[in-house]
């Protein structure tokens, strides 16, 4: 119906999410991305687009102004913006010249050494929570990681339960009494033996959002602790109902994932608290520095909306990476300056276009002979640009198949694409093993 009404003339505004950018609009004037740096805008499947791009490309073939805005541009955006290709606009002042959050942070290793290895909230945010609750005021806290355990460990053979699909480990989500893959969904009821060496000693290693929701209630039973993850919001109504409780002040504590960390304005919020804030970067991904930072500034920017003074607390392992401790000053100029100096010296986006090709195969023996074959006409082609690879991906096994990478670098993307449609046609019988993603946000 709106599809309809946006081709027929009688919308003036169109406003949507990432397909929104295909609205049938006639004569464009203007398009709007707002946080441009978000991965959602990227397609995982095909076709593979970024909506971002294409909002670009679509206003620059209408003749229309194209906005990017974010408090915490992507690399590529200030790259351009940098080099003149982007005009940069920036806003130096929060909304009636509101002070920004005050940023601490917490050393966890510190925190380990005087309680324990099973901490999980540090004194410094227990004590912070207290004073915000005698305020009646109310808390935000970020964990990037659902469950209740991330793993569940065998102490008499030493081995975890791992996924059948995928090379992942199963996370333990108590409330439902199941451990679960996050990637292709497989689960079974928590075993009371281990499946490898029936053992009976099994122990919860690690933990995420329903542990910390649990942690919070027992160290303060007369607050009110919801969870806002995917757990909770699959089902249908339930984000609506968790936020407007919110809202209402019904709710003094929302623990959640990267969900809670940008685009919500609750002006009694003093306190934004950050679980293992250094998740992100022990990802194999040339981005983890990048996608950290946003997140640790976007979350930060939770805190103090209102007319109340904001405070952050952020508990990492890593207080002296650069990405932690700018994020904790706010300073994106600094934080750029940094990582484009890595991009540069390793020669990743934005400074060159990059293509991930993925192969699959029932084995990795089987992927990585694929992989190989592709890669020699690859390095055969006329282009110039680097072929790096063929080795197995970080998540070697995915859904039932084993998972081998090929990695293209260049400056000219039409030279890689070319070359990898010439290299498929050649063996078109690798084609339905083969996923190529150009400008990829995640190398997993």
């Amino acid at each position: 119906d709106q599809w309809h009404r946006i081709r027929g003339g009688d919308v003036d505004v169109v406003v949507g999410t990432r397909s929104g950018v295909f609205a049938p609009l006639d004569n464009i004037g203007l398009v709007v991305v707002d946080e441009e740096q978000d991965a959602s805008y990227k397609q995982d499947e095909t076709p593979r687009y970024h909506g971002r791009d294409v909002a670009i490309m679509r206003a620059k073939r209408s003749g229309a102004l194209v906005v990017l805005g974010s408090a915490t541009p992507s690399m590529e955006s200030y790259y351009n913006a940098s080099n003149g290709r982007y005009s940069l606009v920036s806003i130096n002042k929060r909304v009636m010249k509101r002070p920004l959050a005050t940023v601490n942070i917490v050393d966890m290793r510190e925190e380990m050494a005087s309680a324990g290895s099973e901490v999980v909230i540090s004194r410094q945010l227990r004590e912070s929570l207290s004073l915000r609750l005698d305020r009646q005021e109310q808390a935000l806290i970020l964990l990037n990681r659902r469950g209740y355990a991330t793993a569940v460990l065998c102490r008499q053979c030493g081995r975890t339960l791992e996924c059948p699909n995928c090379s992942v480990t199963l996370t333990l989500h108590r409330m439902v009494k199941k451990v679960r893959c996050h990637y292709c969904s497989y689960s079974l009821t928590r075993p009371k033996n281990c499946v490898h060496c029936s053992g009976q000693f099994l122990e919860q290693v690690g933990f995420g959002t329903e542990r910390v929701e649990a942690e919070i209630g027992k160290a303060f039973p007369k607050a009110v602790v919801a969870r806002f993850d995917r757990d909770i919001v699959r089902r249908r109504g339930a984000a609506e109902l968790v936020l407007s409780q919110f809202e209402k002040r019904e709710i003094d504590i929302l623990v959640g994932t990267q969900m809670i960390a940008k685009g919500h304005n609750f002006p009694t919020v003093t306190l934004v608290g950050v679980i293992s804030a250094d998740i992100g970067l022990r990802l194999a991904d040339f981005r983890a520095a990048e996608r950290t930072f946003q997140l640790l500034t976007q979350v930060s920017g939770r805190a103090g909306r209102g007319i109340l003074r904001g405070e952050a607390i952020i508990q990492t392992f890593h207080p002296g990476h650069y990405s932690v401790e700018l994020a904790c000053q706010q300073a994106y100029k600094p934080f750029f300056d940094a990582e484009i100096y890595f991009r540069q010296s390793m020669s990743y986006p934005p400074v060159v276009a990059m293509v991930n090709t993925i192969v699959r195969g029932k084995t990795l023996g089987v992927a990585m002979r694929k992989a190989s074959e592709l890669a020699s006409l690859l390095r055969a082609s006329p282009g110039k640009f680097l072929v790096l690879g063929p080795a197995s991906a970080p998540l070697t096994r995915l859904r039932g198949e084993s998972r081998v990478q090929i990695f293209l670098k260049g400056t000219k993307r039409r030279e890689m694409r070319e070359a990898l449609l010439s290299a498929l046609q050649a063996r078109p019988s690798l084609r339905r093993y083969v996923t190529v993603d150009v400008d990829p946000l995640s190398l997993l």
